[in-house]
């Protein structure tokens, strides 16, 4: 595993010394510390792996946050686009991506990030959403950050479940795939799971990881991360006035075309 080695690469490079005078008030042994680098997941998602699908215009932090949750705790973790090559995100982020979609027809993982227009086009893309059903009929969990779960409702994969999004308009899409919205961070229903929007699917991804690795190894995963978010104001204090701005700038872009998602053939 990734940690494991970077752990090895560690010890290489610091004196013995120096990790003596900098002992803590609770030490660990060697073979505890390996031991605990070895945890294994409670089912088996290392052997095709966790598949993030990019595409041009997805939002950066869906997908590299939760690549980022998986590969700090040791998860085969890759991208996957629907052809080799470069892709650009939403805020101009340049990504290389060496797997398509075409060579890979299996995954013990599939996540699916969000973006906007670019993702309302996927929800189009015959080919991307058959794909994707695909994959859903042998993987472990399938899962979506913010918008992405417009696209595994247009595979007619939420209906029945219950799922959460982005915050805009997020019940009223939903609904139209057959979902029931959950106003929650991230949500798990059976094989699903599905977060709200852009910093939740860290959040989810953490989730995923101590459902498969047990408390202790998650909070290792977080410590490794220093994950502790503090925001300076919090959402809850947002003035009605500036959210129905929010609101209006999406509405002005986006609502004729949300208001035509719905389930692909």
């Amino acid at each position: 595993m990734k940690m494991i080695r970077l752990f090895c690469i560690a010890l290489l490079l610091i004196p013995f010394a120096s990790i003596q005078a900098a002992t803590p008030a609770v030490t660990a042994t060697m073979e505890e510390t390996m031991a605990f680098l070895a945890t294994k997941p409670n089912q088996d998602v290392q052997k095709n792996g966790i598949g993030i699908f990019v595409y041009d215009g997805v939002n950066s932090l869906d997908a590299i946050g939760p690549y980022k949750v998986f590969k700090s705790a040791g998860m085969k973790t890759f991208l996957i686009a629907s052809a080799k090559g470069t892709i650009k995100t939403n805020d101009g982020l340049v990504i290389n991506v060496d797997k398509s979609i075409d060579e890979v027809d299996v995954l013990d993982i599939l996540v699916v990030p969000g973006g906007t227009t670019e993702t309302i086009a996927l929800t189009k893309n015959q080919t991307v959403i058959d794909w994707i059903r695909k994959i859903d009929e042998t993987s472990v969990y399938t899962t979506s950050v913010c918008t992405g779960s417009w696209v595994l409702g247009a595979a007619d994969l939420l209906k029945g479940k219950k799922a959460t999004s982005n915050w805009y308009r997020a019940k009223e899409v939903l609904t139209t795939f057959g979902a029931k919205y959950q106003k929650k961070r991230w949500v798990q229903d059976g094989k699903y799971w599905t977060s709200a929007g852009v910093t939740a699917g860290t959040d989810m991804a953490l989730a995923i990881v101590l459902d498969l690795y047990g408390k202790d190894y998650a909070l290792g995963i977080m410590q490794d991360l220093e994950y502790a978010p503090a925001p300076p104001v919090s959402l809850s204090k947002i003035a009605p006035k500036t959210k129905a701005i929010m609101e209006y700038m999406y509405d002005y872009y986006l609502l004729n075309s949300v208001q035509n998602l719905k389930v692909a053939p």
